[in-house]
């Protein structure tokens, strides 16, 4: 009844939310002020406010257009390299580059959608042929295309790269770097042609028996069967996954929220006063944060009970636990790719220590091929965004990868 419920709310808002997408622009004409129309700047900040609010289930554009190279921009373009029912291998063109080294970009399939990775990707696609998995919504999956859990995630990572062919990078961002790290033995163990050079693991949870943190105690608390009873829901009928078990994004999102509530609360009043103050361009700011923060994607329930279960209840990959289809999966016969670990000083979401884990378990890289780094006075977002992700993270992922080449 969890997804039914969400359906019959956001029905019943749907009236509300849609006239003040209507009456907004009436508001906004040239002209008007808050003197003849009553106040209304307030009408049109409380419109905004009310359309900014809303949770959303489709991919935000990824909006990259251009590219600044050397001071001049250079065009971009996407192009569809591969697809299956659960996502799509995502290439950035950029017209007239010169070869540069292939990078693929994991992203979380972790209730939002690839696009959450907008900054990193810009930032990369400087120097870069940068490649990412675009995660479908599963709710837009019909039932028919079967399960999609850990093993079929890390598949497609194998199947992504072999189509990449050989010579490329990984660079696996928070949730996925467990599946990357595992996707990254498998192909050095069987010898796979496409077997990356270089693989960036950042804030992953590759050891969460280190230094835990909140989100790893939610985790632990209450057995899987809790996790199934309780926030697994079946999409509705109306959608094209109708009748599909999932991890619903909007549950996620309210988890998200629920741990930083003030904050998000004070962002909100925030952007009502800028909107009121004119201050627009603060209010651009929030809004374009938001609009990307409430677009959600909802998760296969196989692949999230799999994920908790495996990852952050019985730590199977440091234990040597850890099976894809059945077979084990040995960190240890990564021997030809580089592995760079990337933390947070403030990281909450994954601490300091998880992510490194990943140079123990790959024991015979020899030590010239592993980089570790701690960045200073950031939390999890900025480990792959923001001016620090740009000016002083990203500069060593960039060095690795192309010495590796």
């Amino acid at each position: 009844m969890l997804y039914q419920s969400y359906q019959a709310q956001a029905d019943l808002t749907w009236p509300l939310r849609t006239a003040a997408k209507w009456f907004r622009p009436i508001w906004e004409i040239p002209g008007l002020d808050a003197v003849t129309l009553g106040g209304s700047r307030h009408v049109v900040a409380s419109c905004k406010l009310l359309a900014l609010s809303e949770i959303t289930h489709r991919r935000p554009p990824w909006g990259i257009d251009t590219i600044d190279i050397a001071g001049a921009p250079i065009p971009v373009t996407e192009q569809v390299v591969v697809s299956n029912p659960f996502g799509t291998l995502l290439r950035f063109c950029k017209a007239d580059a010169p070869p540069q080294p292939k990078v693929l970009v994991v992203a979380p399939m972790s209730g939002h959608f690839a696009t959450l990775l907008r900054d990193t990707v810009r930032t990369v696609l400087q120097d870069h042929d940068v490649y990412v998995t675009d995660w479908h919504n599963v709710r837009d999956v019909p039932l028919a295309e079967g399960r999609f859990g850990l093993d079929e995630y890390i598949q497609t990572l194998i199947d992504f790269l072999a189509a990449m062919g050989p010579g490329s990078s990984v660079i696996a961002v928070c949730q996925p770097c467990v599946a990357a790290l595992a996707a990254v033995a498998l192909m050095s163990e069987d010898q796979h042609p496409a077997t990356p050079v270089c693989l960036t693991l950042m804030a992953g949870p590759i050891d969460c028996r280190i230094s835990p943190t909140v989100v790893n105690k939610l985790a632990t608390d209450k057995p899987i069967s809790w996790f199934e009873s309780n926030l697994i829901s079946v999409v509705p009928l109306r959608h094209a996954g109708g009748g599909r078990r999932v991890y619903p994004g909007f549950v996620q999102l309210s988890a998200f929220m629920s741990m930083n509530k003030e904050r998000h609360v004070d962002a909100f009043k925030a952007y009502y006063r800028h909107l009121v103050n004119g201050e627009f361009e603060q209010a651009e700011i929030t809004r374009t944060f938001y609009e990307e923060y409430m677009a959600v994607a909802d998760l296969s329930a196989d692949f999230y009970l799999e994920t908790v279960s495996q990852i952050f209840q019985q730590y199977a990959l440091p234990r040597g636990e850890l099976r894809f289809r059945g077979r084990r999966v040995d960190p240890a016969a990564i021997r030809r790719t580089a592995l760079v670990t990337v933390e947070g000083e403030r990281d909450d979401i994954c601490a300091i220590g998880q992510t490194m884990a990943a140079q123990d378990l790959a024991s015979s890289l020899r030590p010239y091929m592993r980089t570790h780094h701690v960045q200073p006075n950031v939390g999890h977002y900025g480990v792959f965004s923001g001016k620090r992700w740009q000016k002083q993270i990203y500069p060593v992922v960039r060095n690795v990868i192309h010495v590796s080449q």
